[in-house]
């Protein structure tokens, strides 16, 4: 009963810090315009500063990301979500404050700042959350559950962006923020306490080496190598081929996804004069088609066709909805393409709950950073590519009229993975076996 309670908190927790970031992406793109190109619908510095952004914050992620993840799993996975939950609220201050160029610069440095550890590291630790209390065969269903808690926030702040001003958006989000971080900190119990260093965050032979060493001095070493080599991130990946499978589709189905999210709305201004108002609609309807989808279809079809042919159903409606908008010729296709969230919102939880499998309890948070880095990573190598292509042919100096181009080219990305996904076989999970000293909170 308490590990149920632990999770109703983690997913309060979770909508309102959602809600806090969500809320402000239907007007980041007007505020960008308005502090660098004022007046005007197409702006290609607004595009490449905004990529630039993207990339120095994933390179940080990706960094970050399996330093996070390990670290939760020493010293629980409450104490870590403090920290980006609680830098969360510095640049939304900002734009609360004010929207002048100055405090936007001020904003988007702060912005790479904060993020190089914020991004993705909430969602990374409260996959480990559930992982913790949740039985592997009902755990798809749990990060589906996770994942729609994430849609419904979506829905919720785009739709109340629709509703207020810019300057009240930002006030409101940055009350938000501070209101999730109070009631994790006041409601959210830990799922581990772990005073030594009971997982194998290093090899086994230097592992047994750090073990010996029980004066200060050992202690030290222990912390310091909290931080994963490269080494053993690589034996990790290689300790199963689903793993590994589930890794390369991570990074494709992330560089589609980042590259969409990075050109999509400059699009829709350029080509259609789409506003905030616009964008909150738009949206909306996938957030609401992605809530329905994550709490209602995902937990009836999770158990009847498996992870494995519900991540392949979910890539290949995540293309489609991608070439969809790249060839989109009125202002309504966009809104029909949006209604594919119904389908393509399966991948993520269903890469997760894949990956949770094949991995034992204490190694969790390892592993979901490890599938977090990797997107961060994707979050790098994506804007470097689709942002200048995006820029080139939104412009007039491009080589052909084909506005969607770039989300065209993120759309095969997003097939790869597809086709990678169809390769992955169904296994029996092996995380039982790698049980290890793990001590869980037990609460009442």
């Amino acid at each position: 009963m308490g590990k149920l309670s632990g999770l109703r908190h983690l997913f309060m927790t979770l909508f309102l810090h959602n809600f806090a970031s969500f809320m402000v992406i239907p007007a980041i793109t007007d505020v960008t315009m308005a502090a660098l190109c004022p007046g005007r619908d197409e702006c290609s510095l607004a595009i490449y500063i905004s990529g630039f952004q993207q990339a120095i914050i994933g390179l940080g992620s990706f960094v970050m990301m399996p330093l996070v993840g390990n670290l939760s799993d020493k010293y629980g996975r409450k104490a870590l979500l403090t920290v980006p939950i609680t830098l969360t609220i510095f640049p939304l201050a900002i734009l609360a404050y004010s929207r002048t160029r100055s405090f936007f610069y001020a904003y988007y440095i702060l912005k790479i700042l904060t993020a190089m550890f914020c991004e993705g590291s909430v969602h990374c630790l409260s996959l480990a959350y559930v992982a913790d209390n949740v039985p592997e065969g009902r755990r798809a269903s749990a990060f589906g559950i996770l994942s729609g808690i994430g849609s419904c926030a979506f829905v919720c702040g785009t739709l109340s962006t629709r509703f207020l001003s810019t300057a009240s958006t930002f006030q409101v989000s940055t009350a938000m923020a501070m209101l999730s971080a109070v009631y994790m900190r006041v409601f959210l119990p830990d799922s581990i306490i772990n005073d030594n260093l009971s997982t194998p965050i290093i090899s086994e032979g230097k592992s047994d080496d750090v073990a010996n060493q029980n004066e200060e001095p050992g202690k030290k070493m222990q912390v310091f190598k909290t931080m994963l080599s490269m080494e053993d991130m690589l034996a990790l990946l290689k300790s199963s081929l689903t793993f590994s499978q589930a890794a390369i589709v991570s990074f494709f189905s992330n560089l589609a996804d980042v590259g969409l999210h990075a050109s999509l709305l400059y699009y829709l201004k350029a080509r259609f004069h789409f506003n905030k108002d616009q964008f909150a609609d738009l949206m909306v309807i996938t957030g609401v088609a992605g809530t329905i989808s994550q709490l209602l279809l995902m937990p009836i079809l999770a158990p009847a066709l498996g992870e494995e042919r519900l991540l392949s159903v979910g890539l290949f409606f995540s293309s489609a909805h991608m070439i969809f908008y790249s060839i989109a010729w009125s202002f309504w296709v966009p809104y029909a393409a949006a209604m594919f969230s119904l389908f393509y919102v399966f991948s993520q939880p269903c890469i997760r709950s894949i990956v949770s499998k094949q991995i034992g309890p204490c190694e969790q948070g390892k592993a979901q950073g490890i599938i977090s880095g990797i997107g961060s990573f994707a979050n790098v190598a994506s804007p470097l590519a689709f942002s200048p292509l995006t820029a080139l042919f939104l412009s007039e100096r491009a080589p052909f009229y084909f506005p969607g181009f770039s989300i065209m080219c993120v759309g095969f990305a997003s097939m790869i993975a597809f086709v990678q996904s169809l390769m992955i076989r169904a296994i029996p999970p092996i995380s039982s076996q790698r049980v290890g000293n793990c001590n869980y909170m037990e609460t009442a």
